[in-house]
């Protein structure tokens, strides 16, 4: 892992003084730092990815949209069971995902 877009990320993650930072750049943020710290960032990225799934940009693109998904569900399948915010994000991936299905 290279340690200076690990600092960027978390440079991005802090100068945005939001709790969750949405679109592209918060799925390249939390993607990254997930892989660094998956307890701390896992359950963020998993909830960018479910809104992400809904955005303009792949609203139309039902591939797309279902990697995006899928992603979700994994991220935070993985959490651990004592992670408070798991169950949550899990539940609203899974919730999205079915809403795709037919």
């Amino acid at each position: 892992m290279d340690r200076d877009m690990v600092v960027l990320a978390k440079v991005r993650l802090l100068s945005a003084n939001r709790r969750v930072v949405r679109g592209v750049e918060g799925l390249w943020i939390y993607r990254l730092l997930t892989r660094v710290e998956p307890e701390v960032y896992g359950s963020k990225l998993a909830y960018v990815l479910v809104e992400e799934s809904d955005s303009p940009l792949v609203r139309e693109l039902p591939e797309r949209r279902q990697a995006l998904l899928d992603e979700a569900v994994e991220v935070a399948r993985a959490l651990s069971p004592a992670n408070p915010y798991r169950e949550k994000v899990l539940q609203r991936a899974l919730a999205a995902r079915a809403r795709l299905m037919p």
